[in-house]
C-alpha cells in the first residue's frame, strides 16, 4: 500500500491562494486529492487552481471565503461536499497578523489577531468535523507558527492566538481521536512566501539574517511546509496526533559559536 496516496480523498485548504497554502493544495493533488482552496482574493485562487488542475489532472475548486465570517465558513464546507462528494482532510492555514509593541497595542488588534488565526480553525473544523465524525475517519493539519511556542517581541497578540491554536489542535485531536479522526499542527518558521518576502522587503529586514538564525542558516520554502502538512495528512503518518511539529529549520541554540 501506498501510504502517501490520496486516491478518492477531498481536501479542503484555507488561505489557499498563495504562499503555503497554494503549495500544500499542489502537493495534495499531486498525490491524488480532489481540493477545494479557499480565500478572499478570488483572482489568486483561480490563477492556482488552473495551475494545480494542469499539473496534477485533479479538480481544484475555488471557494472565495472570508474566514472570519462563520456563514461564509459554514457554506465552504457545504459547498465543497456538494460538489466534490465528500471531505476527507482540513488544512486551516489562513493566519497571520500586523507586528506591534504590546504598549500601543489596541483591542481591536488583539481580536483581529484571535479572528483570523483562531476562531476561523474552529468554524472550520467544527463544520469539516460534522462531516468526520459521521464518516469515522478525517485528519486535520493546523497552520501554527514558531511564535506560538517560543514568542515573538512586538506580537504578543499573534503569539498568543497561536498558542491557543495549539492547544485547539491537542483538546480536538483528544475529543475526536476515538472516532477516527487526527489532529495535528505544524509550527513554521520564516518562509520565504510572497507575502512573507514582500513584508520583509517593506520592513527593510533581510532574509539572510532571519535565515542565518537557524541551523539550516537559510529560509525556508513553502514547499518545504507543504510537504510536512501533506505527511501528516497521509496514511503515513496514521498513528500520529495531537502533535506541534515545527517547520524552522531548527530553532536557534545558545551555547558556544561554531563548536
Amino acid at each position: 500500500m501506498d501510504v502517501s496516496n490520496l486516491e478518492g480523498r477531498v481536501a479542503i485548504v484555507t488561505g489557499g491562494g498563495t504562499g503555503i497554502g497554494a503549495a500544500t493544495a499542489s502537493k495534495l493533488a499531486i498525490h491524488g486529492a480532489s481540493v477545494a482552496i479557499a480565500a478572499r482574493t478570488v483572482g489568486d485562487l483561480e490563477r492556482t487552481a488552473a495551475s494545480i488542475e494542469t499539473r496534477s489532472g485533479r479538480r481544484c475548486l475555488v471557494v472565495p471565503t472570508d474566514v472570519k465570517d462563520e456563514a461564509q465558513v459554514i457554506r465552504m464546507v457545504e459547498r465543497t461536499v456538494e460538489e466534490l462528494g465528500r471531505v476527507d482532510i482540513l488544512v486551516n492555514n489562513a493566519g497571520g497578523t500586523r507586528m506591534g509593541p504590546l504598549r500601543n497595542l489596541p483591542t481591536k488588534a488583539w481580536d483581529a489577531s484571535f479572528d483570523l488565526n483562531v476562531r476561523s480553525a474552529y468554524f472550520a473544523t467544527r463544520e469539516a468535523g460534522v462531516h468526520f465524525l459521521e464518516q469515522g475517519s478525517g485528519t486535520i493539519v493546523n497552520v501554527s507558527s514558531d511564535a506560538g511556542l517560543y514568542g515573538v517581541r512586538g506580537g504578543a497578540h499573534y503569539s498568543a492566538a497561536k498558542a491557543a491554536l495549539q492547544m485547539f489542535t491537542q483538546v480536538t485531536a483528544a475529543e475526536w481521536g476515538p472516532h477516527g479522526i487526527r489532529v495535528n499542527c505544524v509550527a513554521v518558521g520564516g518562509i520565504a512566501s510572497e507575502r512573507a518576502s514582500a513584508a520583509w522587503e517593506s520592513a527593510g529586514i533581510d532574509p539572510v539574517m532571519i535565515g542565518e538564525g537557524t541551523m539550516l542558516r537559510r529560509v525556508g520554502r513553502p514547499d518545504e511546509v507543504a510537504a510536512a502538512i501533506v505527511f501528516l495528512a497521509s496514511d503515513a503518518a496514521s498513528y500520529i496526533t495531537a502533535q506541534t511539529i515545527s517547520v524552522d529549520g531548527g530553532h536557534p541554540m545558545g551555547g558556544i559559536p561554531n563548536a
